[in-house]
């Protein structure tokens, strides 16, 4: 069983991922524009915060400031496939790989400590609250207010016309619709939300890392899969909705996994765990429909 600080870890972890689910979401699931960028914008968000936390910032301008990075690598892979023609896998991919380089001059060495330099976390920590409750109501605060904003959003008339391009952009464009910059524009913010998450990730975890980003992809699709295999996607905010949760559920498995003695696995086996949990949560919505339509046929 998972001890308390276990608990509160995996909650932890799980609505900082939601954020990149919630990013994973708008690109995949609204654009329709797989995008690998998020494993390069996800250390670029931690690298841009943790800089000018050190440099004297206040937290939540340089987390404000992350997600303004993110948002230009993202708008840099959407404007290399909408302009120049690239394939869009291909154009994150260029990015991505860019940005390895990108984080290593904005840091200036593989990694930065943050554990003596005060956080969005630091002033929680004075309402006297349990060291390890403070992370997940903070967290839980910002991934509420930023799943109602991107709710809002998209039922706005950008928000729509985005939608409009993602499900059929021939008819999007014979409707008025720019559908080049609505594709810049969602991939920029689908990163922009992933390079918060980063940011946040990084002041939690007290360091940034220029590896961190390696598998954060799967991660989010992991919790968009296994969210929308919990709650079916009717509508936008059940489908955010189902990031977060999906994101959360994902963590507890993980720790789950990783605390069951019985099954003798460690933490290095975290990438076969998430392989197996990304094809449950494929396969699990399929066979649940197969054994409806058995039941019903008999």
């Amino acid at each position: 069983m998972l001890s308390e600080i276990a608990l509160y870890g995996a909650f932890e972890t799980g609505l900082i991922y939601g954020l990149v689910a919630f990013g994973i979401y708008l690109s995949f699931r609204v654009l329709d524009f797989p995008d690998l960028t998020v494993d390069g914008s996800f250390p670029l968000g931690a690298a841009v915060s943790a800089v000018l936390i050190i440099g004297g910032w206040n937290p939540w301008l340089a987390t404000a400031a992350a997600i303004l990075a993110g948002m230009a690598a993202g708008a840099v892979t959407a404007i290399l496939n909408v302009r120049l023609k690239i394939l869009n896998l291909l154009a994150s991919i260029l990015t991505m790989i860019a940005l390895y380089s990108v984080n290593l001059r904005i840091m200036d060495r593989p990694n930065i400590a943050l554990l003596s330099e005060d956080t969005v976390l630091t002033p929680w920590y004075d309402l006297g609250l349990a060291f390890h409750q403070v992370p997940v109501i903070l967290f839980l605060i910002v991934a509420i207010v930023v799943m109602v904003l991107l709710w809002r959003f998209m039922q706005s008339e950008v928000g729509l016309a985005m939608r409009a391009t993602g499900a059929n952009p021939r008819m999007a464009r014979a409707q008025g619709i720019a559908t080049g910059w609505m594709i810049i524009l969602g991939v920029a913010l689908s990163n922009g939300l992933v390079a918060m998450a980063g940011s946040l990730f990084a002041q939690s975890q007290g360091a940034a890392d220029v590896t961190m980003g390696v598998g954060v992809i799967v991660i989010g699709l992991a919790s968009l899969i296994g969210g929308e295999a919990v709650l079916s996607p009717r509508s936008v905010f059940r489908a955010l909705l189902a990031c977060l949760i999906g994101a959360i559920l994902y963590r507890l498995a993980i720790a789950l996994a990783l605390n069951a003695d019985f099954i003798g696995l460690k933490t290095q086996d975290l990438n076969l765990i998430t392989a197996v949990l990304v094809t449950l949560a494929i396969v699990l919505p399929n066979a649940r429909h197969s054994v409806k339509s058995f039941f019903a046929r008999s």
